[in-house]
């Protein structure tokens, strides 16, 4: 049974998962929507909702913290913090928004697609 473990392996070893969410969380931030799997988008969620969260108040700790969480990508960062998280500075979280797409198809897994966007 699973109980109290709420982390999502996705068949992966932990350095292979950090990689797969920095990923994800850089193409999010660079694009600002991305097509994934609904699990992953759901994993997702909280990693972006706390970096935006962090950029809002971004000091020089904050900016090094997060450019660390980001694998030391120093454009995201930048974009990050100067142009989303100022969109959101009134907001009190919920940056994000997933949209159910259905099953893929093509791939021959079907596995169930979302879309995760920034809440504009």
């Amino acid at each position: 049974m699973r109980h109290h473990n709420s982390v999502k392996k996705f068949g992966r070893q932990s350095g292979q998962r950090l990689a797969l969410m920095r990923s994800l969380v850089n193409n999010l931030i660079t694009h600002e929507r991305m097509t994934t799997t609904e699990a992953k988008a759901k994993a997702l969620r909280p990693v972006i909702e706390k970096l935006v969260t962090k950029a809002r108040g971004a000091d020089l700790a904050t900016t090094r913290e997060i450019t660390a969480r980001l694998g030391n990508n120093k454009v995201t960062t930048t974009k990050l913090i100067k142009e989303i998280a100022p969109k959101y500075e009134s907001r009190a979280g919920g940056y994000t928004r997933i949209i159910k797409l259905g099953a893929r198809s093509g791939r021959g897994d079907a596995s169930k697609m979302a879309m995760i966007e920034f809440v504009s």
